[in-house]
């Protein structure tokens, strides 16, 4: 019976020694760090690519020789990668650096029915007549921002070659005309390790 014991112990000992190991003890890592901990889009990506087509936006004529900061609405970034990659995180870090600049002001399409859900509340009677806010007031917007993320990903042997371009585009709404466009480029490479290594 011990045998039975001792030979059950040993054996729920191999298994749980052999299944996937849980990361259980963290630490906070620089976030402006290089991160190529794999081959998929990362946030040093994403700064990197916002960085640099940020900065090429605000010196464009259209924002740099405005005599008002010229309005944006932020639309979305079209994902024709293969990997899920969060599309909104991108453009919310386009918009935040572009407002940080100082040049550009925003609407946020994403708070339209909220906004339109408080007009209907304020103009409920419950808001006192000098606080209240009603539609006929908001700011239209001059531009509207989007883009698209593209990949190719190419393997010959042990070498792997991961490219990224995203394009990000500036139209006129009134002219609906594209007053900028430009695109930011991306390669990484990365080599299989061998077995033992």
């Amino acid at each position: 019976m011990k045998k039975i014991i001792l030979l059950l112990s040993a054996f729920s000992f191999l298994l749980s020694s052999c299944g996937p190991k849980a990361f259980v003890k963290g630490e906070y890592e620089d976030t402006q760090a290089e991160n190529l901990k794999n081959d998929q889009w990362s946030e040093t990506d994403m700064q990197k690519v916002v960085h640099d087509l940020v900065g090429k936006m605000v010196e464009h004529p259209s924002i740099s020789k405005s005599k008002n900061p010229p309005i944006v609405m932020v639309t979305q970034l079209q994902n024709k990668t293969s990997e899920h990659i969060d599309t909104q995180s991108v453009m919310d870090m386009v918009r935040v650096e572009l407002m940080n600049t100082g040049k550009v002001g925003f609407v946020d399409k994403e708070a339209r029915e909220d906004i339109k859900s408080e007009y209907e509340y304020q103009g409920s009677g419950v808001v006192s007549e000098e606080t209240l806010k009603g539609p006929g007031g908001q700011t239209g917007a001059d531009f509207i921002l989007n883009g698209r993320l593209d990949s190719i990903v190419q393997e010959v042997g042990k070498s792997k070659s991961v490219y990224y371009k995203i394009t990000l585009n500036l139209t006129n709404l009134k002219t609906g005309v594209m007053a900028w466009s430009n695109h930011k480029e991306i390669r990484k490479g990365f080599k299989k390790q061998s077995i033992g290594l």
